[in-house]
């Protein structure tokens, strides 16, 4: 009887302990947690009538250390809590807790259900809150969820397929089990990897994972906060999301170049850039800005970039990144031919670079053995025109600049001008019979390939009767028998490349006859 009531005294005393602790000022948050995350972590208590009161303080107390360092609320982490019970109960939602001082007091408040470990009814309700809309504009639709379940492994029931849903919904499930759990069932429910997402602690050990568990939910919903986009030679755009946004304060950037250490680009938490001492340029935006241009920086050159939020009402981490500016391009790195013509072309070239260069000079001639002719333009022209060309002739076209620097960079591009195609010189139509007409016209310019004759009805009546052929160059004549009336006839020249203008004639006749043909 003595020794039951010692053993009841000692329990009683450490949840006086526990509750005590839970109302003791906390511990400063790990480095490199503030403002780390945005999505939403609910958990799954199990409070049944197989967990004692003292193992019930013991999960709320690991819970509060383990929560104490996020930053919640909007565009940050949002936190839930479902207890395990004969009748489960939503002790609080994602947007109910938005301050750490109203999270901790709610841990400190909340009281076991006992009864039957209800866990499938439970895990209905989570699936309803965890994956209901978050915002009615959408905005959190793309962050990750998590649901993390802590249980004492005894009659949790068949969760195998409910949790299979929520993983397939993209939920990511982390288990920490403080009994003698089915290690089976608990590895097949938890999201992988395995060795990270699923915990066996004993209850008065549980700090011992609270590093573990916590650094394997940010894994999860660590938010990409610091971002550079935009990057050329010699600029680049600074993004970051608006965490002081509503806040006194501003943001402090610093950034410079990198002395040791590759280049690329990512993103994280930091303390300062990796920029030797001091040598560093400091700018600062706004609570409510989101971005900034940074110019004036050397190509191909990796840069570090701190951004530091300054506020009196809240501690935000130091983020940092590193880009590297993109290699300088001397011009031209492009040479393009446009409006290409029978004694023209057009010639354009980039980038343009009136800082660097002092002048260009294109160089043209006909292929193989032309004459090579010069033209020299100021360094804020990137196109001109080459005239004067021969019809249906290659030309190679060099585009030079000259560097400031003293150096030159060239590039070459053949183009083509286009042949000459003369129309035809005259065309007459002779009516011969009641249905035919006699076709002649005048030769055209050499390079002929020949001619194309096309006739159409023009009266309602015969509407669709149309016919067309080609004759050899040394035609200039043809027959058109069994024609509609008001017949049209086109004679044109064709060339390599193209047809010349053509002639049209309508034939002066009446006819009844539906046949057609002609005759060379």
């Amino acid at each position: 009887m003595y020794s039951h009531m010692l053993t009841w005294m000692m329990k009683v005393v450490l949840v006086v302990c526990l509750l005590l602790r839970l109302s003791s000022p906390q511990s400063p948050a790990p480095e490199g947690v503030l403002n780390c995350c945005e999505g939403d972590v609910l958990f799954l208590v199990d409070s049944s009538g197989s967990v004692t009161s003292y193992e019930h303080a013991r999960m709320l107390s690991f819970l509060s250390e383990l929560l104490l360092p996020f930053s919640l609320g909007k565009d940050q982490v949002r936190v839930g809590l479902l207890q395990v019970g004969t009748k489960p109960r939503l002790e609080f939602g994602f947007d109910r807790y938005i301050t750490q001082n109203g999270l901790q007091g709610a841990l400190k408040n909340i009281r076991p259900l006992r009864g039957d470990t209800n866990t499938v009814d439970a895990l209905k309700m989570a699936k309803e809150w965890v994956l209901r809309p978050r915002t009615p504009d959408g905005a959190r639709e793309s962050l990750p969820r998590v649901l993390v379940w802590l249980t004492d492994g005894i009659k949790p029931g068949d969760v195998i397929g409910p949790m299979a849903e929520l993983r397939q919904q993209g939920v990511a499930v982390l288990v920490v089990s403080t009994g003698h759990s089915n290690y089976k069932v608990l590895r097949e429910v938890v999201t992988p990897p395995v060795e990270n997402h699923l915990h066996f602690v004993d209850l008065d050990d549980m700090s011992i994972i609270t590093k573990d568990l916590r650094d394997a939910i940010i894994e999860i919903i660590r938010a990409e906060r610091l971002y550079v986009q935009d990057i050329s030679t010699n600029s680049a755009s600074l993004h970051w999301r608006p965490v002081l946004s509503g806040l006194p304060g501003y943001y402090e950037i610093r950034f410079g170049q990198v002395h040791t250490g590759g280049g690329g680009s990512g993103g994280g938490s930091g303390t300062s850039p990796s920029i030797g001492g001091s040598q560093y340029q400091r700018l600062t935006q706004p609570a409510e800005s989101n971005s900034i241009k940074l110019t004036g920086l050397k190509p191909d050159t990796t840069y570090s970039v701190n951004l530091i939020p300054e506020s009196n009402e809240l501690t935000f981490n130091t983020l940092s990144t590193t880009f590297k500016t993109k290699p300088e391009v001397a011009s031209p790195a492009v040479v393009t031919i446009s409006d290409s013509g029978q004694t023209s072309v057009r010639v354009s070239w980039g980038p343009l670079q009136p800082d660097t260069v002092t002048s260009y000079y294109i160089e043209y001639s006909a292929l193989p053995r032309g004459n090579l002719q010069v033209i020299t333009l100021d360094q804020t022209q990137n196109s001109t025109v080459l005239g004067n060309l021969q019809p249906d002739t290659t030309y190679l076209v060099t585009v030079t600049a000259r560097h400031a620097s003293g150096k030159e960079k060239a590039m070459s591009v053949k183009v083509c001008t286009q042949e000459v195609t003369p129309g035809l010189a005259d065309l007459q139509l002779t009516t011969v019979g009641s249905d035919s007409v006699q076709v002649d016209w005048k030769g055209s310019v050499g390079g002929l390939r020949g001619y194309w004759l096309t006739w159409e009805a023009r009266q309602s009546s015969a509407t669709g009767q149309r016919s067309s052929f080609y004759l050899p160059p040394n035609s200039l004549s043809t027959r058109l028998t069994h024609l509609p009336p008001f017949a049209r006839v086109c004679v044109s020249p064709i060339y390599r490349t193209a047809r010349g203008d053509g002639l049209c004639c309508t034939a002066q006749f009446h006819s009844d006859a539906l046949g057609y043909g002609f005759q060379s």
